[in-house]
Order: C-alpha cells, then sequence, then structure tokens
C-alpha cells in the first residue's frame, strides 16, 4: 500500500513512523517553508514533495495538478491528512483520483462551520443560532431577532483564529465591510456564554472506538482575545459532566457521516440554560 501524506504544518511524526512500521510505501507531500525547518523522520519516508505555500497554505489547482503528475509513476492508495488544514485538500484529491476515504461533501461537515451548523441542526442537535454573512438584508433580521452579543468565525478555520465577539450591529458592520469579498467565507452565531468542553474520538465503521472528554480552563476565545495562559484538563469518565458531552459526540459524528478517522469537537454547555451546544 502507498500513502500519500499531506503536511502544511510541522506534525505528523507518529503516523508517518507507524504507516512505515506497518509496511506502507510512505510519500509526503508538504510546505517548501518547511524544507529547512521541520524535523521529518527520514528513515520512515520513501519520497518527500515540497509544494509553494503562502497564507492560503498550497493552490488547489497548483496541488491537485502535482499529485496528478506524481500518479502517473505511483497509485496512490490512501490520502492522510495530517493537520486540520489539509482536509479538505486530501478530500479534493481523493475524489480527483477516486481513492477510497472520505470525499468533499463530508469533509466539509468537518471543516466548515456553517456546514457543520446546517447539518447538525437538520438532525435536532443543539447549536447556537447563525447566519451566512451572506444576504445583508437577512442577516440584519437576524440581529433583530436574535439579541447580542454575537460572534463572526470563518468558516473554515481551526481553534480561535480570526474570531470577533461583536456586541452591536453598529460594531459589526464595520467589519463586515472590511471583509469585501471574503464575506461569504464566515458565518454569524450567538454568542452563547458558559463552559467549554472539547471531545476527542476514534471512529471505525461508524462506532466510537475511543473517545475522551476534556475541559477548557477558560474559552479559547477569551484566551486568544483576552491573553492569559490556555489550559485544558482531562474530565473523569464516568462523571455527569464528561458523560454530556460525550453523549453529544456520538449523536454530532453519526449525523455529520463520519465512517472512519478522528475528530476533535467541541461543545459548550449553556450557562443560562444547561444545554450542550455543539460548536
Amino acid at each position: 500500500m502507498t500513502i500519500l501524506c499531506l503536511a502544511s504544518y510541522d506534525k505528523g511524526y507518529d503516523f508517518l513512523r507507524e504507516a512505515k512500521r506497518q509496511g506502507a510505501t510512505v510519500v509526503l507531500l508538504t510546505s517548501q517553508s518547511l524544507q529547512h525547518t521541520a524535523h521529518w523522520p527520514a528513515e520512515s519516508i520513501d519520497e518527500i514533495f515540497y509544494m509553494p505555500d503562502n497564507e492560503h497554505l498550497w493552490d488547489r489547482t497548483a496541488t491537485l495538478n502535482a499529485v496528478s503528475y506524481l500518479a502517473r509513476t505511483r497509485v496512490f492508495d490512501r490520502i492522510v491528512p495530517l493537520d486540520d488544514f489539509d482536509v479538505e485538500v486530501a478530500a479534493m484529491l481523493r475524489e480527483h483520483l477516486r481513492v477510497p476515504g472520505m470525499g468533499e461533501t463530508t469533509a466539509h461537515y468537518f471543516r466548515d462551520k456553517l456546514a457543520m451548523r446546517m447539518k447538525a441542526a437538520e438532525t435536532g442537535i443543539a447549536v447556537p443560532d447563525f447566519i451566512h454573512m451572506l444576504n445583508h438584508a437577512q442577516v440584519a433580521a437576524f440581529l433583530e431577532r436574535v439579541p447580542g452579543p454575537w460572534v463572526l468565525k470563518p468558516r473554515s478555520m481551526a481553534g480561535a483564529i480570526g474570531i470577533k465577539k461583536v456586541r452591536t450591529a453598529g460594531e459589526l458592520w464595520p467589519i463586515v465591510e472590511q471583509l469585501g469579498d471574503a464575506q461569504s467565507h464566515y458565518v454569524l452565531e450567538r454568542f452563547v456564554a458558559g463552559d467549554i468542553f472539547h471531545v476527542d474520538t476514534i471512529m471505525y465503521e461508524r462506532e466510537v472506538r475511543f473517545a475522551l472528554a476534556s475541559g477548557y480552563g477558560r474559552p479559547p476565545l477569551e484566551v486568544s482575545h483576552g491573553g492569559g495562559i490556555f489550559t485544558t484538563r482531562l474530565l473523569e469518565r464516568d462523571s455527569e459532566t464528561a458523560c454530556r458531552p460525550l453523549e453529544e459526540n456520538a449523536r454530532v459524528l453519526a449525523a455529520l457521516g463520519l465512517l472512519r478517522g478522528v475528530s476533535h469537537s467541541e461543545y459548550i454547555i449553556g450557562r443560562d440554560d444547561g444545554r450542550v451546544y455543539f460548536l
């Protein structure tokens, strides 16, 4: 088996070593900016290739052409992203090369905050009230209907990157105008105060084989905007605090259609209503 691994960031060493240990031929496609800084486990990599990168990571068309060129003389049995930001590119490559694995539609449910919220809401999973930052009249109606504060989020970033908390409509619109043509790449949602948790999961054949719940010391958004120390802690496995996000996590992954793989999902227990919301 030949595995093409995508790594736009310096990570995934353990996977590369394990894939090689199990007898796979390992091909790594990574960022040119990492060529002289990353310490890839060379003994576990058969071939390594570098893609030019910029603030938008790799150009999708260039990546598709590069991998298709490599596939002229290689058969890629699996394509594995080693970072969050590589998930959608891997899905695009799988569909084009017809390699087994998650395609673009399902990948969007795990990377695109608008797609995942719409899919979750369709199946009755609680999510904060949200709207696509697209039609201004509909956004204005949302601001009238849903009390602030609100959170403006990039649809395809990770963690708290690019997230802005806004308190009034007057504060929101100038930010939106500055986004220009990038507005449609954002989602606006009601800010829910409460404790935030994350669940890390291993899924196989649609069954949760392992799941671990943890709680943030302070919300990541608060730390990224206000400073301080980022902390997270493991929760007692059988405690009610752990069981509630774990139960919701199983529902979420089933609704989003994860067949096999790993997942990191975040939840908040609302301070005002005690509900578990999928973030």
